[in-house]
């Protein structure tokens, strides 16, 4: 099982993501990667999408995924936009389009970051 850290860019691990209104029956989770680990992933065939210049990179389950803090103990809460996590996942098989796979397995939230709200000016 390899381990990764990153910045939480889009979250879906408290109900299966939704895509053209309909469920993937999977959870995921974005995460924006520093150069360094985006160039491993890249390296073992992984497909990596860039946002704003950061690379990014989506990981997915069909099953709930275990979430920690950073003591190691259950994470109570919401994982919000921001936060450092670092990620338990495993490679899949190399399709010919889409490149390798990876699977979610666990998360452990490292630094929260604070929720944005919804409302006032903008």
């Amino acid at each position: 099982m390899a381990v990764l850290e990153g910045n939480v860019a889009f979250v879906n691990l408290d109900e299966h993501e939704v895509y053209q209104g309909q469920s993937t029956g999977k959870y995921s989770l974005v995460l924006s990667l520093e150069s360094a680990d985006a160039d491993k992933l890249a390296e073992q065939g992984v497909k990596l999408r860039e946002y704003e210049g950061t690379k990014q990179r989506k990981f997915a389950s069909k099953y709930d995924v275990p979430l920690f803090d950073a003591e190691g103990m259950d994470f109570n809460g919401r994982l919000t936009r921001g936060s450092k996590v670092r990620i338990a996942y495993q490679e899949g098989q190399e399709h010919p389009v889409h490149g390798v796979s990876t699977y979610l397995n666990k998360v452990k939230v490292l630094e929260l970051a604070e929720a944005a709200d919804g409302g006032g000016d903008f």
